[in-house]
């Protein structure tokens, strides 16, 4: 891949941070000043990165105050990305991840497709079990692009799930979510601890940096242990998914 421009290192940096929770809507962000100290650029390049990114609706900036990261905006996907383990403690409960293969392996037909490969090209793979109070909720198939994300393997996901490293590490600018009514696998179903007959819900999902495919990544939820949805209010800005 080409080397990233200066101004898009500012770009991505800042659109992790408001992609990973950690600077919420209505956050100040560093001063520009303080980006071109923190990046060693210059005040024009850290400006065209702020510039681009009140033009996508990231931010806001404010004369004589600041930036700030924008308040959401209505969207045409049915969930933001959520980090599972998040949402979990979030309600009290205890979570916990199981890692069941991290592996290279020659894309199927359908894989290449969706990550706009070639058939047999070599793609990551992840499988990981996610558990509420002991409890299955949600088993991960996860194919990861290597030309995008070239170190995933190397990377030692016994604390952090996939999932979450990538909301933290590659920025997305376009989000693809599906949701069907399926019945699982006898593996599937011996993951999630239930019966082959009980129906399940599975989420797929498909993000784009830069029109590039990122990654794709099924999830299977049990029916009768996990609901998936989201809140608009009446000028349709999304309040939590």
């Amino acid at each position: 891949m080409e080397p990233t421009a200066l101004y898009k290192q500012v770009e991505d940096y800042i659109v992790r941070r408001i992609q990973d929770g950690s600077w919420p809507p209505g956050h100040r962000l560093p001063s520009e000043h303080e980006l071109v100290q923190q990046f060693g650029m210059s005040r024009m390049t850290v400006n065209r990165a702020l510039r681009d990114l009140v033009q996508q609706g990231r931010i806001v900036r404010v004369a004589g105050v600041g930036s700030f990261v924008a308040e959401d905006k209505p969207q045409s996907t049915l969930l933001h990305i959520a980090s599972i383990g998040r949402e979990v403690r979030q309600r009290g409960h205890d979570y916990r991840f199981v890692l069941l293969a991290t592996e290279r392996v020659a894309a199927s037909p359908d894989i290449a497709v969706w990550l706009g490969l070639r058939a047999a090209e070599s793609v990551f793979h992840s499988v990981c079990l996610h558990l509420e109070n002991e409890v299955p909720v949600q088993l991960e198939d996860r194919y990861v692009n290597p030309q995008v994300v070239p170190g995933f393997l190397e990377r030692d996901f016994n604390a952090v799930p996939p999932g979450d490293y990538l909301v933290q590490n590659v920025p997305f600018d376009e989000i693809e979510h599906v949701v069907d009514a399926v019945l699982p696998t006898a593996e599937q179903a011996g993951h999630l601890q239930i019966a082959a007959t009980e129906p399940c819900l599975l989420l797929t999902r498909r993000t784009w940096t830069r029109a590039t495919p990122v990654t794709m990544v099924r999830c299977l939820h049990p029916s009768s242990r996990y609901r998936l949805g989201c809140r608009f209010d009446a000028v349709g800005n999304q309040r939590f998914g």
